[in-house]
């Protein structure tokens, strides 16, 4: 695994959101949902992410989560995908950083 200066990690923008909706995406070459997450202040950013095998549609609708926010937008078959999700269980306001 390589290592990154503490300063590279700092510039990471990582936030907690909702998940307000969850669709299908037959388009993408893996298979995948496409959400669209609650940020609060920061707005509802949408992304694309491989959980289909992992959760159900229901059992993502309405789940806490926390994605990268500030990475450059990835067009993903015909979605721009405009965060990265990496999840979590945690009850916090929407938009708060991660530290």
């Amino acid at each position: 695994m390589q290592s990154i200066a503490y300063p590279d990690f700092e510039k990471v923008e990582m936030h907690y959101g909702r998940i307000l909706r969850v669709e299908d995406f037959p388009k993408a070459l893996k298979p995948a949902y496409k959400l669209w997450i609650d940020f609060g202040e920061l707005g509802v950013r949408q992304s694309s992410a491989q959980l289909s095998g992992l959760y159900s549609k229901t059992d993502l609708l309405n789940r806490l989560g926390v994605a990268v926010v500030n990475f450059p937008p990835r067009q993903v078959a015909d979605f721009p995908s405009k965060m990265l999700v990496l999840g979590a269980d945690l009850e916090v306001p929407f938009g708060q950083r991660i530290y």
